[in-house]
C-alpha cells in the first residue's frame, strides 16, 4: 500500500463511519478509545528541546504555525505552516513497518483568495518526520527549520517553507519571549470527563518573508504563533467540534482561547500572556463567545464573527475574519483563517472552527 492508501484506510476508520458511529466519537474520531496508545497525565513536566521532537507512543500529534502578515503596500495576508502526525499503533519502527502517517496542510489567504494544499506521507521512509538535533520538521519540500546553534532553544529561530497550487512562502521567524505552557503547566485539559493534551505554544514570534500569491512575490512582515500539541484521545466521545482563538493583542500581551462544542454549554479554557511571557490561565466562566455573522461557506453555514468577552481582563472585541471563504478544503475539511478584532482593544490571530 503506498502512503494515499494506508492514510486512505485512516481515515476511513476514524472517521468515515456512519453517523449515529461517529458522532459517538468525537471530531475526527478524536473522541473514540485509544487502547495501548500514552495518556497525558497531570503533573508530568516538559522537556525541551526532546518535546519539540515526536512522541510515537501517542496517537495524535502537532506542530502548528499561523502568521498575521502584512506587505510592504499595506495589503493584509495569512499563511498557516502544519504537520500532523497520526499513528496506527503506539510505537516506532524502521521502513515500511513504521505505524505513523504523516499529514501536512499549509495555506495563504489574502482578502480575495485562500489557497489550501495538502501532503499525505508513511513515516519510516524519509517521506516526512521530525528531528531533535537539529529541530527539523519536514514532509516532501514543505519544511520547518531551526536557525540557532546548540545550546539555545531550536524554536527561537525558524525557516519555513509550502506551497502549492498559486501560492508558495518562505517565512522567517524569530521569537522575542519565551515558550509558554498551556492548561497546568502544559497539561490541557479538555473536556468535564477530564479527556487532556500536552500543550505549550510560542506566541511571539516577528516574521519576515516573501509570498508569492496570484503570480506575484510580495515581501512580508507580521506576527506568528506555534502551537504544540499530542495526546491519544483529546476529546470526549460526544465533543463535535471546537472554535480556537490565538489573539494578539495591541499591548503585546496573547490570548489562547476555545470552547468545545457539545450539544450543550461546552467546555471552555483559556491562557492569558502577558507581554513578558507569564501566564495566567482562566476560569471557564471568565470567558464568553457569542457568534455574530455567519457565512456560507462550502455549502454550509459558519460562525466567522465573534463577540469575545472576558471581564475580569476588560476584554470585549469583536472580531472579523480577513476572508469569510477560509475554508481548508482537505481530508478532514475545517474552517481556519486570520482574523482582526476591535473594542477594548485592538490585535490580530487566527481562528480555527472544526465540525462545522
Amino acid at each position: 500500500m503506498n502512503a494515499r492508501s494506508l492514510f486512505v484506510a485512516f481515515l476511513v476508520a476514524i472517521c468515515c463511519l456512519p453517523a449515529n458511529l461517529a458522532s459517538a466519537q468525537g471530531f475526527a474520531g478524536l473522541g473514540s478509545q485509544a487502547q495501548g496508545f500514552g495518556i497525558p497525565r497531570r503533573g508530568v513536566p516538559l522537556q525541551f528541546p526532546r518535546d519539540h521532537g515526536a512522541h510515537p507512543d501517542y496517537r495524535i500529534e502537532w506542530w502548528y504555525v499561523t502568521a498575521n502578515l502584512v506587505a510592504t503596500d499595506g495589503r493584509v495576508f495569512g499563511a498557516q505552516w502544519t504537520l500532523f502526525r497520526s499513528a496506527l499503533r503506539p510505537g516506532d519502527a524502521s521502513g515500511w513497518s513504521d505505524p505513523q502517517i504523516w499529514i501536512g496542510h499549509a495555506a495563504l489567504s489574502s482578502q480575495q483568495h485562500h489557497y489550501v494544499a495538502e501532503k499525505l506521507a508513511r513515516g519510516g521512509v524519509g517521506q516526512a518526520g521530525v528531528t531533535v538535533e537539529p529541530f527539523a520538521a519536514w514532509i516532501d519540500d514543505w519544511s520547518m527549520k531551526t536557525g540557532v546553534g546548540e545550546g539555545k532553544d531550536p524554536l527561537e529561530k525558524l525557516k519555513i517553507t509550502a506551497g502549492g497550487t498559486g501560492f508558495f512562502y518562505q517565512l522567517s521567524l524569530d521569537a522575542d519571549g519565551p515558550l509558554t505552557l498551556q492548561g497546568d503547566a502544559g497539561y490541557s485539559v479538555k473536556s468535564a470527563a477530564g479527556q487532556a493534551s500536552y500543550y505549550y505554544s510560542q506566541p511571539f514570534y516577528r516574521v519576515n518573508g516573501e509570498i508569492m500569491i496570484d503570480g506575484a512575490s510580495v515581501k512580508v512582515s507580521g506576527k506568528a504563533w506555534l502551537d504544540r500539541e499530542w495526546s491519544s484521545q483529546p476529546l470526549a466521545s460526544d465533543q463535535t467540534g471546537w472554535d480556537w482563538f490565538s489573539l494578539h493583542l495591541a499591548s503585546g500581551e496573547k490570548l489562547m482561547a476555545f470552547r468545545l462544542r457539545d450539544g450543550g454549554s461546552g467546555f471552555t479554557s483559556a491562557n492569558w500572556i502577558t507581554a513578558d511571557g507569564r501566564t495566567q490561565p482562566l476560569a471557564s466562566n471568565e470567558v464568553q463567545f457569542e457568534p455574530l455573522r455567519k457565512a456560507e461557506v462550502a455549502g454550509r453555514e459558519v460562525p466567522v464573527s465573534w463577540h469575545v468577552r472576558i471581564p475580569s481582563k476588560g476584554l470585549d472585541i469583536t472580531t472579523e475574519p480577513l476572508n469569510d471563504q477560509a475554508w481548508m478544503a482537505t481530508s478532514t475539511p475545517y474552517w481556519e483563517g486570520p482574523i482582526s478584532f476591535n473594542g477594548s482593544t485592538t490585535g490580530v490571530g487566527y481562528l480555527e472552527m472544526t465540525g462545522y
